[in-house]
């Protein structure tokens, strides 16, 4: 079994905040590693993967993630469709926010909105600061990503709302 097998299915099976930062180490500076990452992401929740996310940056509390202009992401007018830019929005949220986690902390997304600024055509970028969370607390956290085109200009807003707790077995 190779490498990023074993690490797909320690991180599918642990999902952890630490999980997450040592998959992200390993793969940042790999040719693709971004590409990989989004992968992982993927398998981790398929409908996520329908977007092909790939993960450009990602710190503790922060992350920024593209989604590349291909015709499966686009609606009938040739720009990007609104769900993907939802979709977008969700993994960019919810990677900041899982990557603030203290150890045997998850979280669930209650709720998420979007604004639609602009036509949005290209390739798109989303970009999420999170809080940290309080270890041992359940509680709600609101995170916003901005989803910007090639040019800078922000084309869309998501706002949600992540439910973090400690982790039950």
């Amino acid at each position: 079994m190779s490498p990023l097998s074993n690490l797909t299915q320690s991180f599918n099976r642990l999902a952890s905040a630490e999980t997450l930062r040592r998959a992200w180490s390993l793969l940042r500076h790999a040719p693709g590693g971004g590409v990989l990452m989004g992968q992982i992401l993927g398998n981790l929740a398929p409908y996520t993967g329908t977007i092909r996310p790939e993960v450009l940056t990602l710190e503790e509390g922060y992350a920024r993630v593209r989604m590349r202009d291909r015709r499966t992401v686009r609606n009938h007018l040739r720009s990007v469709h609104a769900i993907a830019l939802m979709n977008l929005g969700e993994v960019a949220t919810g990677v900041a926010m899982m990557s603030a986690l203290p150890e045997g902390m998850r979280g669930i997304i209650t709720h998420l909105e979007m604004d639609y600024l602009k036509k949005a055509r290209g390739s798109i970028t989303a970009e999420c600061r999170a809080p940290q969370a309080v270890a041992g607390e359940r509680h709600e956290y609101d995170v916003q990503a901005d989803l910007t085109d090639e040019a800078g200009e922000v084309v869309a807003r998501a706002r949600a709302r992540w439910l973090i707790g400690p982790a039950t077995h």
